[in-house]
C-alpha cells in the first residue's frame, strides 16, 4: 500500500487525536469510517510506535497487529490508544508528555514465510534497513519492525535479540523456528 500525503497526514492526525482522546476519556477514539478516504477503509496492519524526546528518541510505547482486522484507520486510533496507556513495559502517558512525543506508524504489508536451511542461510537472505521479522518456535513469538535495525543494525545481533524478545535464549537455534518477512510503510 502506498498512501497519499494527504492520507498520511490524516493517520497522524487520527494517532494524535485518539490519544488525547484517550487522556481526556480513559478510552480509545472510536471513528467513523465515512469521514476517512475510502483507502484508510481497508484491512491492515499496523504499529503506532511512541517516542519521547526527539534527540534521544526513547522508547515510550509500541504496540501493533501483526495481521489485517480492522480498517486501517480503526487500527491506527486502537494502536495509537494502547501505545499510550496499555504498553506493559510503560507507566500509561500522561498529559505533560505530549508536547515531546513523537509519533511513528508502520502500516505491514502481509507477511511471507522464510524458506532457509540453516541459521548461517537466513542471516545471509536478511536485508537490513529493509525486512521486519516475526520469528516463532511452538508458543514463543516475537517481531521486530525494520526500525529495530538502527538500534542492531547486524543480522547476527538482530536475530540474536529477536530470539530474546520472543522468550528464547540467543544462541537458540531449532529446525523448527519459522521467521517471517513483511515490509513498512512508515510515516512519520
Amino acid at each position: 500500500m502506498s498512501l497519499n500525503e494527504t492520507s498520511r497526514q490524516l493517520l497522524l492526525e487520527l494517532a494524535k487525536h485518539s490519544i488525547r482522546y484517550g487522556l481526556q476519556t480513559g478510552r480509545p477514539l472510536k471513528i467513523n469510517l465515512g469521514d476517512y478516504p475510502k483507502e484508510l477503509s481497508e484491512l491492515c496492519a499496523t504499529f503506532v510506535t511512541l517516542q519521547i524526546n526527539h534527540h534521544t528518541a526513547i522508547l515510550r510505547g509500541c504496540i501493533g497487529t501483526l495481521k489485517a482486522a480492522r480498517p486501517l484507520a480503526e487500527d491506527i486510533a486502537e494502536n495509537a490508544f494502547s501505545a499510550a496507556f496499555r504498553d506493559p513495559r510503560f507507566p500509561p502517558l500522561e498529559a505533560h508528555e505530549l508536547d515531546d512525543l513523537e509519533i511513528h506508524l508502520s502500516i505491514l504489508a502481509p507477511a511471507e514465510l522464510v524458506s532457509f536451511s540453516s541459521e548461517q542461510d537466513l542471516l545471509s537472505q536478511l536485508q537490513p534497513n529493509i525486512d521486519g521479522l516475526i520469528l516463532e518456535e511452538g508458543h514463543w513469538r516475537g517481531t521486530f519492525l525494520p526500525s529495530v535495525w538502527e538500534l542492531l543494525p547486524e543480522p547476527q545481533q538482530f536475530l540474536r535479540n529477536l530470539k530474546q524478545k520472543a522468550g528464547l535464549p540467543p544462541d537458540y537455534w531449532s529446525q523448527n523456528i519459522r521467521i517471517y518477512r513483511y515490509y513498512v510503510e512508515t510515516i512519520d
